[in-house]
């Protein structure tokens, strides 16, 4: 008996014996369909390829692509464990022709591989055609040798494909496979189509037509093939099954299940076991694929996958959490062929085990609301929509999870009721945002928040994507276009553009549609919209475009880099500071970052040179930086740091980075940087490529400012200096590394030489009248002897010490000196002890520096300075002192 993963490579090698390129699965999460929340056929990768907006290097291609159907129109989540053929997570097998081969080829593939490869009975297989696609019933007789009444006609949409309103499309042929008269149902197209004797196990799809806006059809210049088969499906056939969950892997992961939870697989709780098997595959991969649990979007799809299983996992009595330790036994399954898994095996373990920690309790409260609401009701009554919505809003049990609880009570949930109670929420919530302060225009984007839903972020894995527009604003008013040259805010379904928050700048890049291209410079958060900021550079934006985002890649490595190496730091400040050490606020540019800190003084050179010494050492240490999503509270309790400014919900995403000397790789306690943090960072910490501290100043009382640089910038920093430091090193004459000596030196030589030049002006100042180089000789005026001079070439500072050496060699007398300092005057007056009583040096000062243009003056008896806004009025100055002591 075949295994799941013989039955892939056997499909895989017989295509590449076709000269088929073998492909390998693209992500759950489609960066080319911004309609679609996760890959849900083999097709989807090749859709550029096929309308011709994307080239490859072959036009023959096969896989077997991973898919999810677990949200929007492809829902399978209710039906899942409780039908044979229901999954949330499936393969499709898949070959593609790019406008090669076409029917002729395709039908015969197919027949060869399933009759002579996987050895069906001819017998057991019947097909069904688009009604007037006598092609392919003629190819089908001819290859296949079927009869008429074994090749279905079939005039509905169901046979006929298409890729949207317009586009691409074709007629289908669907193959099915008879499991006998033992088991109910009729054949396709038939009343009993519906039963489970006859089984699809494999599409293919003839694209040959385009559609146009008005209803028309043309050929297309080159025909495509586009098949599907479900590996579930098609293993159940050739194991011999009729039910998907009885297949050799799905049948080892149900018995894991059973091995946990101390269960029979196929007792009371054989429903439970398949579920938790499905919904292990589904949340595995996407966990692997990128996406995290979280209240919105992907992430929210993925967190109502996990709690449904875990539910599950709770009915059969699991008291501990069991879907993390059930990894394993998926890895050893699907791990060859989907590499992924392995690499993030942990990870899957750990968001797994913490999501089911912490749902855990808030299962048991909701389980308990839900059993006392029963009890108030009438038997068989449906819950209340206002009760369902106090599950969902308190205890996070959305709708689909309480339906599916009550399912096996036999009840139902007032939608209706649930749906109001929703509406009436979103009302206060408009109203509490409405008098927040918020600008009275900015209520546009609340509007966008309620109808659309917030914006998916994409660019922690990828900086491309596509995406569609959902609204086009110019001027503060939602518009349907916007042409060459206008500056518009776009709101789309998903980016890659991070937009800013927590101290990181908001991305830049382009966004083209069919029709135009928009240069984007700025993107942010309002009311959970990204809001793109740019201009039309080119043709016209329009609202519902499909969009190619791209965000600057250098620009965005730079904001990583400079994002990753401010954790390192405030870690490398704490252990140098100590513990007080906290963010006060943050820049991330794409050129520099700037980081603000709780510190009460300057930090010290060596201080300086051991944070940044610390950080490059990490820096080089080029250990992965992991990100987890769990509550704030396990967050901290693992010892993780919260931002200042930062507002954290029911969940955070936490980054850790870089390993303690002699640790083991993994351990929360030997993690070097541990923080809540919603931005971007690196993959590794070797990305940061080089640190460097450029300054070190105050911001406020108490908080210190750090600006650094990193990668390119910090290198261009250091090259920078070093180039000055040669240029110095030649005006000087001497080696760069004795700079500092010969710099010592010339400043003590100055020094010298301007103590000298000190002494000559005191001597000039006391040995000359008026700077003009005669003897300074005093007069008797008002019968005391006194001295006015006018200097030249002396400080304001200098008077002091000029007057006390006046007054000496006086012995008794009135000095008034008066400076001329570039313009402007400084004027001291001086008198001897015995004359303090007649004579007073303030008054002297104070008329002195009137005539001078200035005011006031002050000092003591024997000592007073003042200053004057005109020198060239000292002769008036003197003369004003020598007026005072005559009278």
């Amino acid at each position: 008996m075949p295994s799941l993963n013989d039955i892939r490579a056997t499909f895989l090698d017989y295509y590449a014996k076709q000269d088929h390129k073998v492909v390998p699965s693209s992500p759950l999460v489609p960066r080319n369909d911004p309609t679609l929340m996760f890959t849900n056929s083999g097709m989807v990768q090749f859709k550029n390829v096929f309308t011709g907006l994307e080239h490859r290097d072959y036009v023959r291609a096969t896989t077997s692509q991973k898919c999810v159907r677990a949200g929007g129109k492809h829902n399978d989540l209710d039906n899942v464990g409780y039908t044979a053929r229901h999954h949330t997570f499936f393969e499709m097998l898949g070959n593609f022709s790019f406008g090669d081969y076409f029917k002729e080829n395709a039908i015969p593939y197919a027949w060869e591989l399933l009759t002579k490869d996987f050895g069906l009975a001819k017998d057991k297989l019947l097909v069904t055609v688009y009604h007037d696609d006598d092609q392919a019933a003629d190819i089908w007789k001819k290859v296949a040798g079927l009869p008429d009444e074994r090749i279905i006609r079939i005039a509905t949409m169901d046979n006929f494909w298409m890729m949207g309103p317009t586009g691409p499309c074709g007629p289908c042929s669907e193959i099915f496979y008879d499991h006998g008269p033992g088991v109910p149902g009729g054949p396709p197209g038939s009343p009993d189509e519906d039963g489970d004797r006859f089984i699809e196990i494999w599409n293919l799809v003839f694209m040959q037509y385009e559609q146009f806006d008005n209803g028309e059809r043309a050929n297309l210049p080159r025909p495509s093939i586009d098949t599907g088969m479900g590996l579930e499906r098609i293993g159940a056939v050739l194991q011999g099954k009729h039910d998907n969950y009885d297949t050799d892997l799905m049948r080892a992961l149900i018995e894991a299940s059973a091995n946990v939870t101390d269960g029979a697989p196929d007792g009371p709780g054989k429903i439970h076991h398949r579920v938790i098997a499905d919904h292990l595959r589904s949340t595995s991969f996407l966990i692997a694929d990128g996406v995290l649990p979280s209240n919105e979007g992907r992430g929210y799809v993925l967190r109502r996958i996990m709690r449904r299983a875990m539910r599950h996992a709770h009915l059969l009595g699991a008291k501990d959490p069991v879907m993390y330790r059930l990894v394993p036994a998926l890895v050893t399954q699907m791990g060859v062929a989907f590499p992924e898994l392995g690499r993030a095996q942990s990870l899957i373990e750990e968001t797994l085990k913490s999501e089911e920690n912490r749902f855990q309790t808030t299962l048991d409260r909701g389980l308990r609301l839900l059993d006392d609401e029963l009890e108030q009701l009438p038997e068989g009554a449906a819950l209340p929509g206002a009760s369902a919505f106090r599950l969902y809003d308190t205890y996070g049990f959305p709708l689909d999870l309480t339906q599916d609880a009550l399912r096996e009570k036999s009840r139902s949930v007032d939608v209706a009721g649930f749906e109001a109670a929703m509406a009436e929420q979103k009302a206060k919530a408009r109203a509490a945002w409405a008098g927040s302060g918020e600008a009275a225009d900015e209520s546009i984007w609340f509007d966008m928040a309620e109808k659309f839903g917030p914006t998916e972020f994409l660019g922690y894995d990828t900086e491309t994507a596509e995406g569609q527009v959902l609204a086009v604003v110019v001027g503060g008013q939602s518009v349907e276009k916007a042409e060459i040259g206008t500056e518009v805010q776009l709101v789309l379904n998903q980016t890659p553009f991070y937009a800013e928050q927590g101290g990181q700048v908001g991305d830049t890049g382009t966004l083209q549609t069919d029709k135009g291209r928009v240069t984007i410079s700025d993107v942010r958060k309002k009311a959970g919209v990204f809001v793109h900021v740019g201009r039309v550079e080119e043709g016209e934006i329009t609202r519902g475009a499909a969009a190619e985002l791209s965000v600057d890649h250098e620009r965005r490595a730079a904001i990583r880099a400079n994002h990753s190496a401010t954790h390192l730091m405030h870690e490398a400040l704490r252990l140098a500071l100590g513990d007080h050490v906290a963010q006060r606020g943050s820049l991330v540019a794409p050129d520099r970052l700037r980081f603000d800190f709780a510190h009460p003084k300057a930090m010290t050179p060596a201080e300086i040179a051991a944070v940044e010494a610390e950080v490059n050492d990490y820096v080089r240490q080029n250990t992965p930086v992991e990100t987890r999503v769990m509550t704030p509270d396990d967050a901290q309790g693992l010892g993780a740091r919260a931002l200042f400014g930062e507002k954290y919900g029911d969940e955070v995403r936490v980054v850790s980075m870089g390993q303690r000397p002699g640790s083991g790789i993994g351990a929360e306690k030997d993690t070097y940087s541990l923080e809540l943090c919603g931005g971007t960072h690196v993959s590794r910490t070797g990305d940061i490529g080089a640190f460097k501290l450029v300054a070190e100043t105050a911001s406020a009382s108490g908080v210190r400012r750090i600006e650094a640089l990193t990668g390119k910038g910090a290198l261009a920093h250091v090259a920078a200096n070093e180039t000055a430091l040669s240029e110095a090193a030649a005006l000087l004459r001497t080696r760069p590394e004795e700079i500092a000596d010969r710099i010592r030196s010339l400043m003590d030589e100055r020094k010298a030489q301007a103590q000298e030049i000190a002494d000559l002006k005191r001597k000039i100042a006391l040995g000359a009248g008026a700077g003009a180089g005669e003897a300074a000789a005093a007069e008797t005026v008002g019968g005391v002897p006194f001295l006015g001079q006018v200097l030249t070439g002396v400080s304001g500072k200098d008077l002091r010490g000029l007057i006390d050496e006046h007054k000496t060699r006086l012995g008794s007398g009135v000095v008034v000196l008066v400076a001329d300092t570039d313009g402007k005057a400084a004027v001291a007056a001086g008198v001897t002890n015995d004359l303090t009583d007649r004579i007073s040096a303030v008054d002297l000062v104070r008329v002195a520096a009137e005539a001078l243009g200035g005011k006031g003056g002050g000092g003591r008896p024997d000592m007073a300075q003042a200053g004057g806004a005109d020198a060239s009025k000292a002769p008036q100055a003197i003369a004003a002192a020598r007026a005072l002591l005559e009278a």
